[in-house]
């Protein structure tokens, strides 16, 4: 009979869990230019794809466990912990740090869940499906610029604005958390590929600036 007990919980996995750029982090620490441009994977973030319309009751339901949920494109709500990201009318991706989950002690997917209740929609648990990138520095916006067709200038993409785009050539949830900073969240499939997609656009900003 197979021993089971080490994976009743994720505290048994949690050893041995690899996030999909775990392999690049020391790339990441050489390859960031301190005071210019930094890059750094925040893995293991909660996520939870919800479905429900804004407007209803389970809507409402919702809105008071995250803090609310966002109106229109690009909207970001929610409280200093959770953020709420707005994908389509109806589809909101909520991102909450590691420990919000349920299964390291925290509530907030089964809160979630017990919101919604019989209520038309979904909550998935989506904390597998993206990693988390944060790009920050003087030069995150020319760095993001080599690959992403969004205007990036600050009098178009104000702190607090998240937008689904291409970065390189990968589909990303990318959200400006303040005038310097970026966080990316691309699938976890396409991770090792940004992630040296990113690197190799910081690249040049390693060695002096020609006059």
């Amino acid at each position: 009979m197979a021993n089971t007990a080490a994976f009743t919980g994720i505290n048994g996995l949690r050893e041995i869990r690899r996030s999909p750029a775990s392999h690049l982090a020391e790339a990441f620490d050489s390859g960031s230019v301190q005071g210019t441009v930094t890059l750094k994977e925040g893995p293991f973030q909660t996520m939870a794809g919800v479905r429900v319309d804004r407007s209803s009751e389970a809507g409402a339901r919702i809105a008071s466990v995250t803090g609310g949920l966002p109106e229109r494109c690009g909207e970001v709500r929610g409280t200093e912990r959770v953020s709420v990201l707005w994908l389509g009318p109806q589809e909101f991706l909520v991102v909450a740090p590691e420990d919000a989950h349920d299964s390291l002690g925290g509530d907030l997917i089964g809160s979630l869940k017990s919101a919604l209740g019989d209520g038309a929609g979904q909550v998935v648990d989506l904390s597998a499906n993206r990693t988390t990138f944060e790009l920050s520095g003087p030069r995150a916006r020319a760095v993001l610029e080599k690959g992403c067709a969004l205007d990036l200038h600050p009098r178009t993409l104000k702190p607090g604005t998240a937008l689904n785009t291409e970065v390189g050539n990968i589909p990303v949830v990318l959200f400006k958390t303040g005038e310097e900073s970026f966080r990316l969240f691309p699938r976890a499939s396409f991770a090792d590929y940004l992630g040296r997609w990113l690197l190799d656009a910081m690249r040049e900003f390693a060695s002096p600036e020609v006059p």
